[in-house]
């Protein structure tokens, strides 16, 4: 097991007017940020320039993933002014792009998904300027639960397939599904062709390179616009370690080798999360 950093992964500690402002708008709020939770290393960078990906839901999640960091349990009821906090915090931080995510919620019937559209309507209504990611769930494979979100109209709509076909069993919980996660984003490119989708792949947790690229064609395959690549990184000692830190100039290899596959966009780097960059997917083409 690799227990020091690299120098590549230092980052600077969390600073500045925006960020604090941001920082004192979600706790005001009771709002939750995936930067927060999920201990994302670019949370200075972002939260410094006031970009945040918010997550909606609560803060506990029904699934148990062996490489995240938010916490499992029996969540709370949802409350039922989150989507107004949530479009009001967006215009007091105004922001032009904002990206929503979720815990699972296997608790709830539809797994939370007219949650997320309501929360992207508040957003479109009170800020029409606002482009809106959504970083969804699974929702277990259901169609009509896929298609709630995208009949809000998000700009992106975002599922993670975190990583390879091999690897899926060890490292996401049993209830996740690789191919179910290729269906979510197959199914709504049949919904709305025209609707950028997303993937994320972690490196680091003993993929092999052909199977990271053969996950891009898959991805690729159902149409997926965007891919992104970022380092894994063990949250707590309780989660999977980390088998190799991925050196920058590999990740820019991933990043040359997929470029043919035909994304819009590619972001690969070892401090590279989901969302980072998002709104550059509007400005990129490759």
């Amino acid at each position: 097991m690799i227990a020091r950093k690299p120098e590549w992964l230092k980052v600077k500690l969390p600073a500045g007017d925006n960020y604090l402002k941001l920082r004192s708008i979600v706790k005001d709020r009771s709002l939750h940020t995936v930067c927060q939770e999920a201990m994302c290393p670019n949370i200075a960078e972002c939260w410094g320039v006031g970009t945040a990906t918010f997550m909606i839901l609560g803060d506990t999640c029904t699934r148990g993933c062996r490489f995240c960091n938010v916490k499992t349990g029996h969540p709370n009821p949802i409350d039922p002014l989150e989507a107004a906090k949530l479009a009001r915090s967006i215009e007091e931080l105004d922001l032009n792009y904002a990206v929503i995510t979720c815990v699972d919620r296997d608790d709830l019937a539809d797994g939370g998904a007219a949650q997320m559209a309501e929360a992207i309507r508040a957003i479109k209504h009170r800020t029409p300027h606002v482009r809106v990611e959504v970083l969804t769930s699974d929702y277990r494979g259901d169609r009509h639960a896929i298609g709630t979100v995208v009949a809000a109209d998000p700009d992106v709509y975002a599922h993670n397939i975190e990583t390879t076909r091999a690897l899926t069993p060890k490292v996401r919980d049993r209830r996740c599904g690789y191919d179910q996660s290729l269906e979510v984003l197959r199914y709504v490119k049949s919904l709305r062709p025209g609707m950028l989708t997303k993937s994320s792949i972690m490196l680091g947790l003993g993929e092999t390179d052909d199977d990271v690229l053969q996950a891009s064609r898959d991805l690729r395959a159902i149409g997926v616009d965007v891919i992104t690549f970022g380092q894994y990184l063990q949250p707590t000692k309780k989660h999977l370690p980390v088998v190799e830190f991925v050196t920058p100039e590999k990740f820019a290899w991933f990043a040359r080798e997929v470029k043919p596959f035909g994304f819009r966009q590619i972001v690969s780097g070892p401090l590279v999360r989901s969302s980072y960059h998002a709104e550059q997917a509007f400005t990129t083409k490759l």
